[in-house]
C-alpha cells in the first residue's frame, strides 16, 4: 500500500469513527486527488472537472457506508468519479448532439448600425412622451446603467421616488407599444 493511500484509509477510517477533523482532511485531500484524475480524463473540458469533483465527493459521501477497510480507498473513490464521470459523458454527447453548428453565425445574429440607430430613436421618441417623473429614473437606471442612489443623487428625487418612476414608467411605455402593435 503506498504512502497516500495508507493516509486516505486511515483519514477515512477515522472519519467514520465520528472525528470530523480528521473526515474533512480526508475529503480536502481525496479532493485533490481526484481533481487529478479527472483532469487527465477531462483534457478538453477543464471547465468541468471541479463540478465533478464536487459531484463525486458528495456520492462519496452519502456512499461512505459501503467502503470496505479492506479494500483500497483510492480504487473505491475512482470507481465512484468514473460512474459520475460516465454520467457526465452520456449528458454531454446528448446535449452536444441537439446542437447543430452554425455554419455562418455571424449573419444570423449580425444587426447593422441603421437598425440601431432607429432603435434608439425610436426609444428616444417614447420616452419623450414620459412625464419627466418617470423618464429620468427610467434613462438614468435602465438606459446609463447607474444606482438607484446615483440616480436620486442626480435628480433630486428620493430613492423610493427613483423606483417608483422607473417602475411606472416601464409600465407606461409598454402600454404604449401594446397600443401601436
Amino acid at each position: 500500500m503506498g504512502i497516500v493511500e495508507e493516509h486516505l484509509r486511515d483519514l477515512l477510517l477515522r472519519g467514520l469513527q465520528a472525528d470530523a477533523a480528521a473526515y474533512e482532511r480526508f475529503l480536502k485531500e481525496l479532493g485533490a486527488h481526484l481533481r487529478a484524475f479527472l483532469r487527465r480524463r477531462l483534457s478538453q473540458y477543464l471547465g468541468e472537472v471541479e463540478d465533478l469533483v464536487q459531484e463525486t465527493l458528495l456520492a462519496i459521501h452519502n456512499q461512505r457506508h459501503t467502503y470496505r477497510p479492506d479494500m483500497p480507498v483510492t480504487a473505491w473513490a475512482h470507481a465512484i468519479a468514473r460512474y459520475k464521470l460516465i454520467d457526465w459523458l452520456r449528458s454531454h454527447r446528448v446535449k452536444e448532439a441537439l446542437n447543430d453548428p452554425l455554419d455562418d453565425a455571424g449573419e444570423l445574429f449580425a444587426s447593422s448600425d441603421e437598425e440601431a440607430a432607429e432603435a434608439r430613436r425610436d426609444l428616444g421618441r417614447l420616452l419623450q412622451t414620459l412625464p419627466e417623473r418617470q423618464r429620468l429614473p427610467i434613462v438614468h437606471v435602465k438606459l446609463e446603467g447607474l444606482s438607484v442612489v446615483e440616480a436620486a443623487r442626480l435628480t433630486g428625487m428620493s430613492e423610493s421616488a427613483v423606483k417608483v418612476g422607473v417602475h411606472r414608467g416601464l409600465k407606461a411605455l409598454a402600454a404604449k407599444i401594446r397600443g401601436m402593435a
